[in-house]
């Protein structure tokens, strides 16, 4: 009798802890695999996933955190692609600038004061500013790269 008490309280604690993770993120194509069709278990929706629950529940367990406010967290890129590569990554799980609603506005809105903040600090005068669409991310969830050499 006493396995069937561990699996059910098992069972109990691991829905809990899930529902508390996977709360506030946008469902994945992995997750709804009757609407699936050609891109299922990638792993740019996988990464996606876990960006957002590192994001928005553990946002201090991040390396390199340059910058964060209640909307938005700035770090350094791990994989840079200039000599100064600053991720810009809003603390609301939005997939790309397609999935952008109108109560989005205060993320994005609070994603450009944060970099337009690392320039001024950075005494940047030469940067860019750069998303990616679904086809380019190697991470599906919206995020910016502030990029300077």
């Amino acid at each position: 009798m006493r396995p069937w008490i561990f699996l059910v309280v098992g069972l109990v604690v691991g829905v809990a802890i899930g529902a508390y993770f996977f709360t506030d993120t946008r469902v994945r194509t992995f997750v709804s695999l009757p609407h699936c069709s050609t891109h299922c278990f990638s792993t740019k929706e996988i990464g996606g996933l876990l960006v957002s629950i590192g994001i928005q529940k553990a946002p201090a367990l991040l390396p390199n955190v340059v910058e964060e406010t209640d909307l938005t967290v700035a770090m350094k890129s791990p994989q840079p692609l200039a000599t100064i590569d600053y991720l810009v990554l809003p603390k609301k799980d939005i997939l790309d600038l397609g999935d952008l609603t109108s109560d989005d506005a205060a993320y994005v809105s609070d994603a450009f004061a944060v970099m337009a903040d690392l320039v001024r600090t950075n005494h940047l005068t030469t940067y860019r500013v750069i998303t990616n669409g679904p086809g380019y991310q190697q991470v599906r969830y919206l995020h910016f790269h502030l990029l300077a050499q």
